[in-house]
């Protein structure tokens, strides 16, 4: 994070570091006040719109997501390709958020948005369902996790 904003001559201010510290320590999406409390317990409290401006700051740099379906906030967890497809996998149960990418969906929605004269400004794509702890915690729940896909 740190190296990322030396090398594009941005300011990585005290505030920043601990929006961005309080995300990572997160597997779940945070908004905006859920960060305010975390910080306010650590004692580096900050008030919302200067926590908002930081997350904004590290939305635009690509530190960070915004999971707009839960109007919250998770830490970015590696740099995107132009043609790949962000694609978030949210439990609606417990909430543990999955940041994984898809070059295959992403060929596809290009070759689609191309095809109707389209121009996408963000490639991102939230899938709601179970995690494989929540889905086997169910009453008839799969007892084996789903294979892991190939990358």
């Amino acid at each position: 994070m740190e190296a990322c904003c030396a090398g594009k001559g941005l300011r990585l201010t005290a505030l920043r570091r601990n929006v961005m510290r309080a995300l990572a320590a997160s597997h779940t999406p945070l908004g905006a006040y859920d960060i305010v409390e975390r910080l306010a317990a650590s004692g580096e409290g900050a008030p919302p719109m200067s926590v908002y401006r930081a997350l904004d700051f590290l939305v635009a740099e690509g530190l960070a997501h915004r999971i707009e379906s839960r109007n919250a906030f998770l830490a970015c967890a590696h740099p995107h390709e132009a043609e790949e497809v962000v694609v978030f996998l949210i439990c609606e149960r417990c909430g543990l958020t999955r940041e994984v990418g898809s070059h295959a969906v992403g060929r596809d929605l290009a070759w689609a948005a191309r095809a109707a004269g389209f121009t996408p400004r963000q490639r991102v794509l939230e899938v709601a369902g179970l995690c494989a702890r929540c889905r086997e915690s169910e009453p008839g729940g799969d007892s084996v996790a789903a294979p892991a896909a190939a990358g």
